[in-house]
């Protein structure tokens, strides 16, 4: 009679649970499934591909001294700590340092996560260049006409690239329920982010959204007509020579690119994004991007507040970070697993870090492990 009573309970249960789990949204149950994101998720979401050109390659050359530095003990152990599985140094467009873990090689692809925003923000450049997008003041409703309801009608395409358009949304990355959640396992990326409310009056205070850099993803498709990949392809990954293809991820099969987050790439190719911020647009003798617009991408939108209220922002422009290290200043590209591309003006130098981990540990705006990352790549560089 016992056995008989716990296996209907366990039947029940059962029941009780795929009920539960049907009537989830699709979004929550792919998030069941899939749990958390990871760097090599490339075979989980459907995907365009941004074809290089392989008749128009430029390989990174090896410097002189090209791998002499050796780690030491503490700082090899501290990319192992966190998976590291890329870290590359480069110095006047030749790669001095170069070191793959974790089973990673040259040729495999990550994801960037939100280190994608930054090629949103040049592209958005490249759109302006052309004079497809208008102007930067331009509302978000000449190319969206149903982006106009309450406060909506308010934001302008620089609020989207100063990440301060006020939209409703929650930059939670572990919540089931959150509309981060939902907008990375969803498949109505667009439907999601036009249709989120603007709850905060636009141009006034910066705060961390993914969703703003969807929504301006939609804008430029709309001026450009054409798709992100696309795009992207035409204006950037080719022109940029790069080695070898790269992905953008979808939210369903033919559907939108997940601007906010879903850039596939290997470290070699993604350091290109950095070479184009030193150079300020400029690729071997071509203005992919204006140089104006390139300075106000790497210069924090001082004029509005930061994610305190406090103080003015120090650490922000267009879709880019900033980085103060010692008085030096660094446009860099950031992701949420700890993918950064950091661009070092003052000394003709790149720094590319992938993996799955990073530290949650902050100092005010930048976590931790970005800096001993720097202090690893400044000794790199001393050497040289």
């Amino acid at each position: 009679m016992k056995r008989k009573t716990l296996v209907r309970i366990i039947i029940c249960s059962v029941v009780i649970l795929a009920i539960a789990y049907t009537s989830l949204p699709y979004y929550a149950r792919q998030a069941l499934i899939h749990w958390m994101p990871v760097i090599d998720d490339l075979e989980t979401f459907h995907r365009h591909t941004v074809h290089h050109n392989p008749d128009n390659v430029w390989y990174w050359p090896l410097a002189d001294k090209y791998n002499h530095y050796r780690l030491s003990s503490d700082d090899a152990h501290y990319l192992d700590s966190l998976h590291t599985v890329s870290f590359l140094v480069i110095r006047h467009d030749s790669i001095l340092f170069e070191s793959y873990r974790d089973g990673w090689n040259d040729t495999l692809t990550s994801n960037i996560y939100s280190a994608t925003k930054t090629i949103v923000g040049l592209l958005a450049g490249i759109a302006l260049d052309e004079g497809k997008i208008r102007s930067l003041d331009d509302p978000v409703s000449d190319y969206i006409p149903s982006y106009n309801k309450g406060m909506q009608a308010h934001v302008t395409l620089r609020h989207l690239l100063t990440m301060s358009g006020g939209m409703a949304w929650d930059e939670a990355y572990a919540s089931l329920f959150s509309v981060t959640t939902h907008g990375y396992y969803g498949n109505d990326l667009y439907e999601l982010v036009t249709g989120l409310e603007v709850v905060d009056k636009p141009g006034v205070q910066y705060s961390y959204r993914s969703g703003e850099t969807q929504l301006l993803a939609f804008v430029i498709e709309a001026a450009t007509g054409q798709t992100l990949s696309e795009y992207a392809e035409e204006k950037l990954w080719k022109p940029m020579q790069a080695e070898r293809d790269a992905y953008w991820l979808l939210d369903k099969e033919n559907g939108d690119e997940k601007a906010f987050c879903c850039f596939h790439t290997t470290a070699r190719d993604v350091a290109r994004f950095a070479r184009l911020l030193l150079h300020r647009g400029n690729w071997q003798g071509r203005q992919l991007v204006s140089e104006a617009y390139m300075d106000e991408l790497m210069r924090p939108a001082s004029y509005l507040k930061d994610q305190w209220g406090k103080d003015s922002l120090s650490y922000y422009g267009f879709q880019t970070w900033v980085m103060n290290y010692h008085g030096t200043r660094c446009p860099y590209m950031r992701g949420m697993l700890g993918q950064y591309i950091i661009a070092i003006p003052d000394m003709d130098a790149i720094v590319v870090r992938l993996g799955r981990k990073r530290c949650d540990v902050y100092n005010r705006e930048i976590t931790t492990d970005i800096t001993r990352y720097m202090d690893i790549a400044m000794k790199i560089l001393g050497k040289a």
